[in-house]
């Protein structure tokens, strides 16, 4: 595994650049997943506010309700709940995609074609797994914030601007870019797992099948894994919403 992300490094940024392939997986990473992650955004936008309205009610404290969901969904559920959506549709279709060409040999004729399959398969998908996971999450926070606003607005009538206003008062810029940015190192674990596995399936369909499921649990795994890693470190460099490191 070390040595295949060495190899990716060694190579993504060397000629020739598969930039159709690219934005053709930019586009299956992004485009066709944004329904999906849209939904998921929408849906977790109003639940927690639904659910968060009687709590905040028991201490007086509804005025709070848009700081709360904007931290909530900002800061940790809108990235880890893309990304980790994103590896169960993308993980499993890119496993089993290089997988079935690695049993029928299709890979090992761009080999010995001399075509360099590893920049075409794999630079390609993962480094459009590492763009455009920050976008999606940018758009998942988004329906997340409008759902949330929908369920205020329908309960009790607030006003847009007091939404807005009060929802990014607590939010630094550098909460905001460290934590979206940091979907940049979910979408690599998910598109180099992904690629790595279904690049070094051995066997039949079967093993297409298991290096599939593989890619979507280990990926999983280890989006929760770094997102403990990269929140620690990020306190420690910038401090907490509260000032203080």
């Amino acid at each position: 595994m070390f040595a295949f992300i060495g190899r990716f490094f060694s190579r993504f940024w060397r000629r020739p650049f598969e930039f159709k392939e690219l934005l053709t997986q930019m586009d299956e990473v992004g485009t066709k997943s944004l329904t999906l992650t849209g939904v998921v955004g929408f849906s977790i936008g109003i639940v927690l506010a639904m659910q968060s309205r009687g709590t905040l009610a028991r201490f007086g404290a509804e005025s709070f309700l848009p700081s709360m969901l904007s931290l909530s969904v900002i800061k940790e559920i809108g990235p880890v709940l893309t990304s980790l959506v994103l590896a169960g549709r993308l993980g499993a279709g890119m496993g089993a995609e290089l997988g079935s060409m690695k049993v029928t040999e299709q890979i090992d004729a761009l080999e010995v074609a001399a075509l360099k399959p590893f920049d075409y398969l794999v630079v390609t998908r993962v480094l459009a797994c590492v763009i455009m996971f920050p976008i999606m999450t940018i758009l998942t926070d988004m329906l997340a914030l409008t759902g949330g606003y929908l369920e205020a607005w329908l309960s009790d009538g607030m006003d847009v601007r007091v939404f807005i206003a009060t929802a990014f008062d607590t939010l630094r810029f550098v909460d905001v870019a460290v934590d979206t940015m940091k979907t940049s190192v979910f979408g690599f674990i998910v598109g180099i797992v992904s690629c790595y596995l279904g690049y070094n399936v051995r066997g039949g369909t079967r093993e297409v099948g298991r290096a599939a499921m593989q890619a979507v649990v280990i990926s999983s795994l280890l989006i929760l894994l770094a997102d403990v890693v990269v929140v620690r470190a990020s306190i420690i460099l910038f401090g907490d919403i509260s000032g203080s490191a």
